[in-house]
């Protein structure tokens, strides 16, 4: 299992189903300079796989530095976005939920 794979997974851990309920989306990771990745969040499940997904809700799209960074709290996704480490496509706000449904 690669690094980003990992970093990942321990997103996974913190899902929090309750901020789920009712929501259907695919966040997908772009990772610039590794594998890509996608959560597929659904009936308050989260499932994480390898790939691109077919038409997903919001891609994040960044290194896997930045990645890391984001997740172990060392630099916030605004300051990434904002510093252009963090780019999205798609429905950007739904990026903001991210921290609802994974907190740190």
């Amino acid at each position: 299992m690669s690094t980003v794979a990992k970093v990942i997974e321990t997103m996974q851990a913190r899902f929090n189903p309750g901020a789920a309920t009712g929501l259907d989306l695919v966040f997908q990771f772009k990772i610039e300079d590794a594998e890509n990745y996608y959560l597929s969040i659904k009936n308050g499940a989260c499932t994480l796989t390898p790939g691109d997904a077919p038409s997903p809700s919001v891609s994040l799209i960044m290194d896997s530095a930045t990645l890391k960074g984001v997740l172990k709290g060392e630099i916030s996704g605004m300051e990434a976005f904002m510093s252009g480490r963090l780019r999205t496509e798609g429905d950007m706000m739904l990026a903001l939920k991210l921290g609802e449904l994974f907190p740190s």
